[in-house]
């Protein structure tokens, strides 16, 4: 059955947040495995324990997708963006990390709002799901501020 336009509208970004998801899945796994030293510990550990919550957001994502009329993509239509949060070249630059996480979850907000905005009045249950999530990256992202704010005093 088709969907309307403003309806694959709404599909498509919730596919780019999706997307989103996935990507960040893959650099926090990567940076909670790469970072060395001491001070990365931290970080190491919040990055790690995150990454559960973020699959959790991709697949409520991919099921208000489903729900909604849209196909779920696979792997062959992903495009990573996230240049910012890929591992640095110094396995000890936890600063470069943080600044990438920050920027990964800045991103993430922007877009869920992009989506709830999109949604007013027309998909309140989309709303209300991106309304959580946008909770969640904003909490995340208060943390690595905080992480950001320590490593810049020392």
């Amino acid at each position: 059955m088709p969907i309307d336009a403003k309806t694959q509208e709404i599909v498509q970004e919730l596919t780019v947040a999706y997307f989103m998801e996935l990507e960040t899945v893959m650099n926090y796994i990567a940076n909670s495995v790469y970072l060395d030293g001491v001070r990365a510990e931290e970080i190491k550990k919040s990055l790690a324990a995150d990454v559960t919550a973020e699959i959790g957001h991709a697949q409520q994502l991919a099921d208000r997708i489903k729900t909604i009329g849209g196909t779920i993509p696979g792997s062959q239509a992903f495009q990573p963006v996230q240049t910012s949060l890929q591992p640095p070249a110094d396995s000890t630059d936890v600063v470069a990390v943080i600044k990438g996480v920050i920027d990964a979850e800045n991103a993430a907000c922007s877009q869920y709002t992009k989506i709830i905005k999109l949604c007013d009045g027309v998909d309140f249950v989309t709303q209300d799901m991106c309304i959580a999530l946008l909770a969640d990256e904003e909490h995340h992202r208060r943390e690595f501020r905080g992480f950001l704010l320590e490593y810049e005093q020392a």
